[in-house]
């Protein structure tokens, strides 16, 4: 029997959600809201606003962390939340959802509950998504030690500007980063929604990830020759374009041919020079591959790279490869699993174990 009690109101979830996926909210639909930029600040201020409000001890760490404390009768911490920060034109729920669920599920256990044993912390992580920088979970990297001090000037954005700089920009000194590093974990808790249909099509509510994907990513250099699109006759043309899309077509038919769950996506293309009367001379694309067995996505990610250079070849321009990510699949903790599945019987609500496909701070 479920203690109704301890239950969130449906209503003050659709409060949360919406204030919080107002800002940064696009005219077009979508939001934009990446590290350390003007939105990103702004929900930091509501969330820990909410934080307060739910008499919550909150505190920001080296690296943009925020963090809201019930103070238990132990010092060793349960953390639980998720992500802020979201991709291009993101939804509501993505990473949010996760912050803002564990906001209510610990303002409601202080509030009927009292002190718990161990510490709870509700975590608004700073970066999972590698929107603005390919940075590779940075919040979580930093909590867990595991920045390296040369990426505060190596990584940056679109315009150049270093994760270092706009750690400063915001007046986090990005040499204190080491200063985020935590040793009274005991375990990290993450609610988020599937994005896929899995559950939508099985007619569930719940999964229990038992293994996080593991994630392969690099970016693809086709150079061909730049002609123009009137005088230079089809035979006698270099189009990296059109060879670059064979490149694309080739990868895929491997990863459909290994089925299930390997996926592979080129989400991200660069045309040069650009022009409506000019055969394209320099094209980049991005390569999203991932599968849950290091060992199948390690030999996917040979075979696809093997079978771009066979594929320039063939089309007379060349290709080459700039790693940018490469994320081992991570099981979760069979203790922490065998909790939730114990929680969710208790509620009478059917789960399946699953995989998942996404990656998230909880495989770091």
């Amino acid at each position: 029997m479920v203690d109704m009690s301890l239950v969130v109101e449906p209503a003050e979830m659709k409060f949360l959600v919406e204030t919080l996926g107002a800002i940064g909210e696009q005219a077009g639909g979508g939001i934009i809201r990446h590290v350390y930029d003007q939105a990103w600040i702004a929900a930091r201020r509501q969330v820990a606003d909410w934080l307060r409000d739910a008499g919550l001890q909150v505190r920001e760490d080296a690296v943009g962390n925020l963090f809201g404390r019930l103070e238990g009768e132990r010092r060793r911490t349960i953390l639980t939340g998720s992500h802020i920060d979201t991709v291009r034109l993101g939804g509501r729920y993505d990473g949010a959802l996760g912050v803002l669920s564990a906001l209510a599920a610990v303002r409601l256990l202080k509030q009927r509950l009292g002190t718990p044993l161990r510490s709870l912390e509700v975590v608004a992580l700073c970066e999972e998504e590698d929107s603005r920088f390919h940075c590779n979970f940075w919040g979580t990297r930093g909590i867990l030690g595991l920045i390296d001090e040369g990426e505060l000037d190596t990584l940056r954005d679109e315009h150049g500007t270093s994760i270092g700089k706009a750690m400063a920009e915001v007046g986090l000194p990005p040499e204190r980063f080491r200063e985020a590093r935590r040793d009274d974990l005991d375990a990290f808790v993450e609610l988020h929604i599937e994005q896929g249909r899995i559950l939508f099509d099985e007619g569930l509510p719940l999964g229990i990830v038992d293994t996080i994907t593991g994630l392969y990513r690099f970016k693809v250099t086709v150079e061909g020759r730049t002609d123009h699109a009137g005088t230079t006759p089809m035979d006698l043309r270099r189009d990296a374009l059109q060879a670059a899309a064979h490149i694309a077509m080739e990868m895929t038919r491997i990863v459909e041919h290994a089925g299930r769950p390997a996926v592979i996506t080129n989400g991200w293309w660069d045309v040069q020079p650009g022009a409506w009367n000019i055969v394209p001379g320099l094209v980049q694309f991005s390569v999203d591959l991932r599968h849950p067995d290091e060992s199948t996505k390690q030999r996917l990610a040979a075979e696809v790279r093997e079978r771009g250079e066979a594929t320039a070849a063939e089309h007379g321009v060349s290709v080459a490869y700039e790693v940018v990510g490469d994320v081992l699949p991570k099981d979760m903790d069979a203790n922490v699993r065998a909790e939730l599945a114990a929680a969710a019987s208790a509620c009478n609500v059917n789960w399946i174990p699953m995989v998942s496909g996404a990656g998230h701070d909880s495989q770091v």
